[in-house]
């Protein structure tokens, strides 16, 4: 089922496709549409050829998205918030599991459901206005779309537990020194930022880049001598390709590669 784009944006900029959530009015709130439409998106980007990096931001100069939709949320029943959890949940981990990486560029607020979408993306950059935090418990409820079990696996177990327990709300550079952030940026300089990076990434074998990140995805959490295992046989399969091959003998010849684009 094809789903109409009323709410975000997808703009595909040769190997660099970039998905804005467009809800200005209402700060890039998350509702229902706005979610089966980051679904859509990723399978539209995973499906279509020449794709290399995805980077994931909000419209305007606010927000990346300050939250879940309160007022969509407020009068729903246990059945009706489960199913809105597992909406989320599933839009979240298609992100996650494309094969491409995904960069977070947070233009402002970030806050409960925007928190956990910048944290179901491979990394994040920040402009120096951005805010994070997982504020539900002010709410009366928990985070709903990964935040409880992404954000520890991200900052760390303590830090998590603070934020999510207390619903505190802190700035980019707070979010820097914890982890959170791999960069900050002048807000006038986060897309170009982000773009240049994803440039960068979009110019290796991008087989490599996705066995990668393949790898190191499923070597988390598992034992450290399981999790080499893994990256033994993706080592090993990268010599099956055509991008090693073109690599390392763009090496020899001192000149830069031409790796396969399709």
């Amino acid at each position: 089922m094809t789903t109409e784009r009323l709410v975000t944006k997808l703009d595909h900029e040769g190997p660099i496709s970039v998905l804005t959530i467009h809800r200005p009015d209402k700060l890039n709130a998350l509702n229902r549409q706005v979610i089966a439409e980051i679904t859509a998106a990723a399978e539209e980007v995973w499906h279509r050829p020449g794709v290399h990096v995805l980077v994931v931001t909000g419209a305007g100069d606010k927000s990346f998205v300050a939250g879940a939709d309160i007022a969509e949320m407020r009068d729903m029943r246990l059945e009706d918030a489960r199913a809105f959890a597992r909406a989320g949940h599933a839009a979240l981990d298609a992100l996650e599991a494309l094969p491409i990486p995904v960069i977070a560029a947070v233009n402002g607020f970030a806050l409960g459901g925007g928190c956990e979408l910048a944290l179901a993306c491979d990394f994040i950059y920040a402009s120096e206005k951005a805010k994070f935090g997982q504020p539900e418990v002010k709410l009366g409820v928990i985070p709903g779309f990964g935040g409880t079990q992404r954000l520890l696996r991200r900052v760390g177990n303590a830090m998590a537990r603070e934020l999510v327990m207390t619903g505190a709300m802190i700035g980019a550079e707070e979010a820097h020194r914890i982890g959170l952030v791999n960069k900050v940026f002048a807000a006038d300089q986060l897309m170009d930022a982000a773009r240049a990076t994803a440039k960068t990434i979009a110019s290796m074998g991008p087989l490599a880049v996705a066995e990668a990140k393949k790898v190191m995805r499923e070597g988390e959490g598992r034992l450290l001598k399981d999790a080499n295992v893994l990256e033994i046989e993706g080592f090993a399969g990268c010599f099956e390709t055509e991008d090693q091959k073109e690599g390392m003998q763009a090496f020899l010849e001192r000149r830069s590669p031409s790796f396969g684009r399709a």
